[in-house]
Protein backbone atom coordinates (compact mmCIF):
# COMPACT_ATOMS: atom_id res chain seq x y z
CA UNK A 1 0.00 0.00 0.00
CA UNK A 2 1.71 3.33 -1.20
CA UNK A 3 2.99 5.78 1.77
CA UNK A 4 0.50 9.03 2.67
CA UNK A 5 2.54 12.22 1.74
CA UNK A 6 1.99 13.02 5.39
CA UNK A 7 3.64 9.78 6.68
CA UNK A 8 6.47 10.70 4.15
CA UNK A 9 6.46 14.19 5.84
CA UNK A 10 9.82 14.49 8.41
CA UNK A 11 7.96 14.72 12.31
CA UNK A 12 8.64 17.87 13.47
CA UNK A 13 8.84 19.00 16.94
CA UNK A 14 5.80 21.33 18.44
CA UNK A 15 7.15 24.56 19.62
CA UNK A 16 7.69 23.95 23.48
CA UNK A 17 8.73 26.70 25.87
CA UNK A 18 12.52 26.61 27.22
CA UNK A 19 12.01 25.76 31.11
CA UNK A 20 13.29 24.00 34.26
CA UNK A 21 12.26 20.51 32.14
CA UNK A 22 14.46 21.67 29.04
CA UNK A 23 16.97 22.62 30.89
CA UNK A 24 17.34 19.39 32.99
CA UNK A 25 17.20 16.82 30.13
CA UNK A 26 19.81 18.81 28.56
CA UNK A 27 21.85 18.61 31.76
CA UNK A 28 20.86 15.05 31.93
CA UNK A 29 22.39 14.40 28.20
CA UNK A 30 25.68 16.30 28.57
CA UNK A 31 26.08 13.74 31.67
CA UNK A 32 25.16 10.23 29.91
CA UNK A 33 26.69 11.81 27.24
CA UNK A 34 30.50 12.10 28.90
CA UNK A 35 29.46 8.45 30.71
CA UNK A 36 28.75 6.81 28.73
CA UNK A 37 30.10 8.12 25.17
CA UNK A 38 27.37 9.81 22.62
CA UNK A 39 27.18 6.40 20.18
CA UNK A 40 26.22 4.14 23.25
CA UNK A 41 23.96 6.54 24.80
CA UNK A 42 20.27 5.95 24.34
CA UNK A 43 17.54 8.87 24.33
CA UNK A 44 15.95 6.46 27.53
CA UNK A 45 19.01 6.81 29.24
CA UNK A 46 19.22 10.46 29.29
CA UNK A 47 14.91 10.49 29.83
CA UNK A 48 15.96 8.72 33.19
CA UNK A 49 18.26 10.61 34.37
CA UNK A 50 16.08 13.18 33.86
CA UNK A 51 13.65 11.89 35.71
CA UNK A 52 10.78 12.15 32.82
CA UNK A 53 9.13 9.63 30.41
CA UNK A 54 11.30 8.92 27.24
CA UNK A 55 8.26 10.69 25.42
CA UNK A 56 9.06 13.67 27.22
CA UNK A 57 12.43 14.42 25.61
CA UNK A 58 10.86 14.45 22.28
CA UNK A 59 8.44 17.39 23.09
CA UNK A 60 11.66 19.47 23.00
CA UNK A 61 14.18 17.38 20.91
CA UNK A 62 14.10 15.86 18.16
CA UNK A 63 16.30 12.79 18.31
CA UNK A 64 19.56 12.00 20.04
CA UNK A 65 21.77 14.29 17.98
CA UNK A 66 19.72 17.02 18.22
CA UNK A 67 20.09 16.63 21.96
CA UNK A 68 23.99 16.97 21.45
CA UNK A 69 23.39 19.71 18.63
CA UNK A 70 21.52 21.93 21.29
CA UNK A 71 24.39 21.10 24.27
CA UNK A 72 26.75 22.93 21.56
CA UNK A 73 24.95 25.48 20.67
CA UNK A 74 23.49 26.93 23.92
CA UNK A 75 26.96 26.76 25.20
CA UNK A 76 28.63 28.24 22.42
CA UNK A 77 25.71 31.43 22.60
CA UNK A 78 26.44 31.71 26.26
CA UNK A 79 30.30 31.48 25.77
CA UNK A 80 30.06 34.22 22.67
CA UNK A 81 27.59 36.54 24.48
CA UNK A 82 30.08 36.41 28.03
CA UNK A 83 32.95 36.52 25.81
CA UNK A 84 31.59 39.84 24.13
CA UNK A 85 30.44 41.45 27.72
CA UNK A 86 33.73 40.60 29.24
CA UNK A 87 35.74 42.66 26.59
CA UNK A 88 33.49 45.54 25.38
CA UNK A 89 35.23 47.95 28.02
CA UNK A 90 38.45 46.59 27.69
CA UNK A 91 40.97 48.68 25.27
CA UNK A 92 44.05 46.37 25.40
CA UNK A 93 43.91 43.72 23.00
CA UNK A 94 46.07 41.50 25.12
CA UNK A 95 44.11 42.38 28.13
CA UNK A 96 41.09 41.38 25.80
CA UNK A 97 42.60 38.27 24.56
CA UNK A 98 43.69 37.12 28.60
CA UNK A 99 39.97 37.45 29.60
CA UNK A 100 38.55 35.44 27.00
CA UNK A 101 41.22 32.87 27.31
CA UNK A 102 39.99 32.70 30.50
CA UNK A 103 36.60 32.30 30.32
CA UNK A 104 36.88 29.75 28.10
CA UNK A 105 38.74 27.75 30.76
CA UNK A 106 36.66 28.49 33.14
CA UNK A 107 33.64 27.03 31.30
CA UNK A 108 34.73 23.95 30.64
CA UNK A 109 36.92 23.65 34.13
CA UNK A 110 33.90 23.84 36.43
CA UNK A 111 31.65 21.23 34.36
CA UNK A 112 34.39 18.24 33.71
CA UNK A 113 31.22 16.65 31.65
CA UNK A 114 30.53 19.29 29.37
CA UNK A 115 34.33 19.27 29.00
CA UNK A 116 34.38 15.64 28.00
CA UNK A 117 31.37 16.15 25.57
CA UNK A 118 32.94 19.58 24.07
CA UNK A 119 36.73 18.03 23.92
CA UNK A 120 35.91 14.35 23.19
CA UNK A 121 32.19 13.50 21.88
CA UNK A 122 31.61 16.12 19.24
CA UNK A 123 34.99 15.24 17.74
CA UNK A 124 33.72 11.87 16.90
CA UNK A 125 31.57 12.54 13.94
CA UNK A 126 32.59 14.64 11.09
CA UNK A 127 29.36 15.53 10.10
CA UNK A 128 28.50 17.20 13.41
CA UNK A 129 32.03 18.91 13.01
CA UNK A 130 31.24 20.76 10.05
CA UNK A 131 28.41 21.81 10.63
CA UNK A 132 29.56 23.11 14.20
CA UNK A 133 32.66 24.97 12.64
CA UNK A 134 30.13 27.05 9.74
CA UNK A 135 27.73 28.09 12.90
CA UNK A 136 28.71 29.34 16.72
CA UNK A 137 32.22 28.81 16.23
CA UNK A 138 32.51 30.71 13.49
CA UNK A 139 31.72 33.65 15.31
CA UNK A 140 33.49 32.74 18.01
CA UNK A 141 37.23 32.34 16.49
CA UNK A 142 35.56 36.16 15.11
CA UNK A 143 35.58 37.47 18.69
CA UNK A 144 38.93 36.37 18.88
CA UNK A 145 40.05 37.26 15.29
CA UNK A 146 38.75 41.21 15.82
CA UNK A 147 40.97 41.24 19.61
CA UNK A 148 43.96 40.21 16.93
CA UNK A 149 42.91 42.56 14.32
CA UNK A 150 42.64 45.39 17.24
CA UNK A 151 46.16 44.38 18.11
CA UNK A 152 48.08 44.71 15.02
CA UNK A 153 46.29 48.55 14.65
CA UNK A 154 47.90 48.87 18.12
CA UNK A 155 51.07 47.92 17.21
CA UNK A 156 51.30 45.03 19.65
CA UNK A 157 51.17 42.44 16.55
CA UNK A 158 52.83 42.69 13.56
CA UNK A 159 51.15 43.26 10.42
CA UNK A 160 52.09 40.57 8.47
CA UNK A 161 50.31 38.48 11.24
CA UNK A 162 47.04 36.54 9.40
CA UNK A 163 44.11 37.33 11.83
CA UNK A 164 42.04 34.91 11.30
CA UNK A 165 45.19 32.52 11.08
CA UNK A 166 46.14 33.46 14.23
CA UNK A 167 42.66 33.01 16.27
CA UNK A 168 42.48 29.45 15.14
CA UNK A 169 45.75 29.00 16.50
CA UNK A 170 44.72 30.95 19.76
CA UNK A 171 42.01 28.75 19.94
CA UNK A 172 43.84 25.54 19.16
CA UNK A 173 45.90 26.19 21.94
CA UNK A 174 43.28 26.28 24.30
CA UNK A 175 41.38 23.77 23.18
CA UNK A 176 44.40 21.60 23.58
CA UNK A 177 45.17 22.86 27.24
CA UNK A 178 41.64 21.23 27.76
CA UNK A 179 42.34 18.10 26.49
CA UNK A 180 45.14 17.25 28.28
CA UNK A 181 43.01 18.62 31.85
CA UNK A 182 40.44 15.71 30.48
CA UNK A 183 43.27 13.54 29.94
CA UNK A 184 45.45 14.26 32.97
CA UNK A 185 44.64 12.26 36.42
CA UNK A 186 45.95 15.42 38.46
CA UNK A 187 43.02 17.75 39.60
CA UNK A 188 43.90 21.09 38.74
CA UNK A 189 42.76 24.61 37.75
CA UNK A 190 42.15 24.73 34.03
CA UNK A 191 41.46 28.12 33.87
CA UNK A 192 45.15 28.98 35.70
CA UNK A 193 46.46 28.13 32.16
CA UNK A 194 44.98 31.00 30.40
CA UNK A 195 47.61 33.17 31.64
CA UNK A 196 50.07 30.77 30.11
CA UNK A 197 48.41 30.84 27.04
CA UNK A 198 48.10 34.16 26.19
CA UNK A 199 51.74 34.96 27.09
CA UNK A 200 53.27 33.02 25.05
CA UNK A 201 50.67 34.33 22.06
CA UNK A 202 51.56 37.64 22.80
CA UNK A 203 55.02 37.21 23.49
CA UNK A 204 56.52 34.53 21.71
CA UNK A 205 59.10 31.98 23.06
CA UNK A 206 62.07 33.90 22.73
CA UNK A 207 64.32 34.58 25.43
CA UNK A 208 64.80 38.51 26.29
Amino acid sequence: MPTSAAARRPRTVAAVPAGPKREAILRAATDVFASRGFFNAQVADVARLAGVAAGTVYLYFRSKDDLLVSIFERTMSEALAEGQRAVADVRDPAERLRRLARLHLARLGRDRNLAVVFQVELRQSTKFMERFSSTLLRDYLGLIRAVIADGQAAGLFRASLKPTAAAKMFFGALDEMATNWILSRRRYSLEADADAVVDLFVNGARGR
